[in-house]
């Protein structure tokens, strides 16, 4: 079909359809004149912009069967798709009983003996039948219902007034009267007709052409009609009448049953319409899987243009339920909220695809990103005007679909603009971050060397534990160069992503190769980053090797040098961590490793898995007066910076750091212990804490490197908080 027949008539018939003929003497008796015409215009932006929003788009893209839905999905991805066009669907088949309830009503006010349910039934009925004979046979009559309109609207332009009146400009001043939103409501969905031709779009010759064409043709008809209607109501009939005689327009005209034809005209070519295009955006949600299994047969087609019988069904038994439970006033307001809702998002889409300008994003209608997103929240805005509470259950169900869909982790092959959005905050990020420390916002981002995850999962653990979702994570593997492919390391960056997936562990994966697993860290380390961020923390194992423990004292040292923290952690048997309760800290001055070394505890403490473990921090004094001074001097330090931890002064009385630290640590969880700044002598330390720490508890050895006072870094968080 081309743009005359596919888009600007069904979308200039739905438009001038039940709402003009039934309700629009209604709004001009409640508001008057100028708030008539206000609604008019403002309902009319608000479908301007979001006609621009889906031109943009329509011009950019192939817009296959859908419409709508189609063109959210394929911006947006499935799962935003999928949440709006199930509402969409919903907002269609719930269209087809405004209009027939309408058509219905209009009949029974012709002829009284005439049920009003039964005749909404048999209409909506017969719409169906309609629909699944022939959508070619639907359009065609659109054309002579398309007649009837004209005739009606020339028999209304060439009447008289029934009575002498005054132009009322504020509407009725009974009690009884609406007030402007709510009128706005019942209105609104007259001019939700542009989604007619874009719910055709896989009918369509070339949508890209006929969508923007058609579109904007009917915006502009129906506007300048309802902004001539509302001056004639208003010079011709009293604001009370107006609102008490729906069909008022019959007896205003020069031959009243032309009225009649155009309501009967309008109202049935809009149910067709909606009978038309709710079914097809129901048939792309089952194509792209959004459905149920259980509902995929919804998407089936049948016949060379593949018509959606099944869905045709499905849809006209949705708006018989619709029809024979509601009326317009009620079944209006509702369709308001869900076109409202619809119109926001595609304005969203449109501005989000501008406003990243993706070189995919290449539309031969250009709209400039601020329209549509005035036009996003132009809709939100209005949506909480009309009803708050309304608006936030739209959004509730909404939002309800986008998360059922999105731990349905659905597959799809067209992608979407999720990922350019977050390129672009990244981006915007990165550009603002500086090289200076930032003592508010400090936290560590650690670069984990775990060599097979499976083996060191505790080290991912713990780490994961000091990021609390917050921090950036990099899990890291070394290679043999001489040995791996790069189709190798790809493929295993993907195994060890599956691996931290499944454990629901979110981290960077980083393997390289290198002569050695040391030098591979050493380089790794050294150029791992973007910008400003870099992995500021390094977590490894501890080394049994004695013949390679000169290589890994001097990765520690260029660890250090490049201004790294170093979380080295000694464990021994199978369960590191036993039972998670209790963390000795072995505290030697606020400066340097131990304030490090109080943040890195106090962050474990608040993740979930060591919640309830209390910290204790221990000190070694020589003698029982200097034990009383240190007492005082922790507990205010502790006290001040709120750290809710334990505090034990130990007097050594002659005997050896060792023999203290195994007598009091013994059955400690996890032990955190400074360590000395790397130099020449760096080995045999090394190897002597080694000696020092065997037969104890799972011991993490703390160095800071980083140039940040860590000190600070409490203090600031405590004058933050006070």
């Amino acid at each position: 079909m081309g743009t005359f027949g596919g888009v600007f008539t069904p979308s200039i018939l739905t438009i001038l359809g039940v709402i003009m003929y039934m309700r629009f003497g209604w709004v001009v008796g409640n508001v008057g004149l100028v708030g008539t015409l206000l609604i008019v215009v403002l309902a009319t932006s608000i479908t301007f912009l979001t006609a621009l929003s889906v031109s943009a788009i329509a011009t950019d893209q192939r817009v296959r069967i859908g419409g709508a839905y189609y063109m959210i999905s394929r911006s947006l991805g499935v799962e935003v798709g999928g949440a709006v066009g199930i509402p969409l669907f919903i907002a269609l088949a719930l269209s087809v009983a405004l209009y027939t309830v309408g058509f219905a009503e209009s009949v029974a006010g012709v002829f009284p003996g005439v049920d009003f349910k039964m005749a909404g039934i048999i209409t909506t009925i017969g719409v169906g039948i309609l629909a699944l004979i022939s959508a070619k046979f639907a359009i065609r009559a659109q054309y002579f219902i398309m007649l009837g309109i004209i005739l009606s609207l020339l028999s209304l332009f060439f009447g008289k007034p029934i009575e002498e009146s005054e132009i009322e400009m504020w509407g009725a001043a009974s009690e009884d009267s609406e007030n402007f939103w709510v009128v706005f409501a019942v209105f609104f969905p007259a001019v939700t007709g542009i989604m007619a031709g874009v719910n055709m779009s896989g009918d369509l010759k070339d949508p890209a052409k006929s969508i923007p064409r058609g579109t904007f043709a009917a915006i502009g008809t129906g506007f300048l009609i309802y902004m001539t209607l509302p001056v004639i109501l208003a010079m011709r009939v009293d604001a009370e009448t107006l609102i008490a005689d729906p069909l008022i327009m019959r007896q205003i005209s020069y031959w009243g049953d032309a009225i009649l034809i155009g309501v009967w005209g309008a109202t049935l070519s809009s149910a067709i319409g909606s009978m038309l295009g709710g079914p097809r955006v129901l048939q792309a949600l089952a194509l792209d899987g959004v459905l149920p299994k259980w509902l995929r047969w919804l998407g089936w087609g049948s016949g060379k243009n593949d018509t959606p019988r099944a869905g045709t069904i499905f849809t006209m038994l949705l708006a018989l339920v619709a029809v024979y439970l509601g009326n317009l006033n009620v079944i209006a307001p509702i369709l308001t909220m869900f076109f409202l809702t619809t119109y926001g998002v595609l304005n969203a889409a449109a501005g989000i695809e501008r406003l990243l300008d993706s070189p995919s994003f290449r539309p031969e209608f250009k709209v400039h990103w601020v329209f549509s997103i005035i036009g996003a929240i132009g809709c939100l805005i209005v949506m909480f005007l009309i009803h708050p509470l309304a608006t936030v259950l739209a959004f509730v169900f909404v939002v309800t679909i986008f998360v059922w869909l999105k731990r349905r982790q659905l597959e799809t092959a067209w992608g979407d603009v999720s990922k350019g959005l977050y390129m672009a905050l990244i981006r915007t990020g990165l550009m603002r971050l500086r090289q200076e420390a930032e003592l508010k916002t400090w936290r560590p981002h650690p670069l984990v060397l775990t060599g097979a995850p499976a083996k060191r999962w505790h080290l991912i653990e713990l780490a994961n534990a000091f990021t609390l979702n917050r921090g950036i994570l990099t899990i890291a593997t070394i290679l043999p160069e001489d040995t791996v492919s790069n189709d190798r390391i790809i493929s295993m960056e993907s195994k060890i992503r599956d691996f931290l997936d499944k454990r629901s562990v979110q981290a960077l994966v980083r393997v390289t190769t290198g002569s050695n697993p040391y030098t591979g860290a050493e380089e790794l380390v050294k150029s791992y980053g973007l910008g400003y961020l870099v992995p500021n923390t390094i977590i490894l194992g501890d080394s049994e090797t004695l013949e390679t423990r000169h290589l890994y004292c001097r990765m520690i040292a260029k660890f250090y040098e490049q201004k790294r923290n170093v979380v080295i952690v000694h464990d021994v048997g199978d369960i590191v961590f036993r039972e998670k309760k209790k963390i000795d800290l072995w505290w030697g001055g606020l400066k340097g490793n131990g304030a490090l070394m109080m943040i890195l505890a106090y962050i474990l403490q608040n993740n979930q898995s060591w919640l309830n473990a209390e910290i204790t921090i221990k000190m070694v004094v020589q003698n029982k007066q200097a034990a009383d001074s240190a007492h005082l001097n922790l507990e205010r330090i502790i006290k001040k910076l709120r750290l809710g931890a334990k505090t034990e002064i130990i007097v050594a009385g002659g005997r050896s750091f060792e023999t203290i630290l195994h007598t009091s640590s013994n059955y400690s969880d996890l032990i955190f212990m400074g360590m000395a700044t790397p130099d020449d002598k760096f080995l045999d330390y090394y190897n002597l804490i080694q000696e020092r720490l065997k037969n104890l508890p799972t011991t993490i050895m703390v160095l800071a490197g980083e140039k940040v006072s860590f000190d600070d870094v409490l203090i600031q968080s405590d004058s933050m908080d006070t």
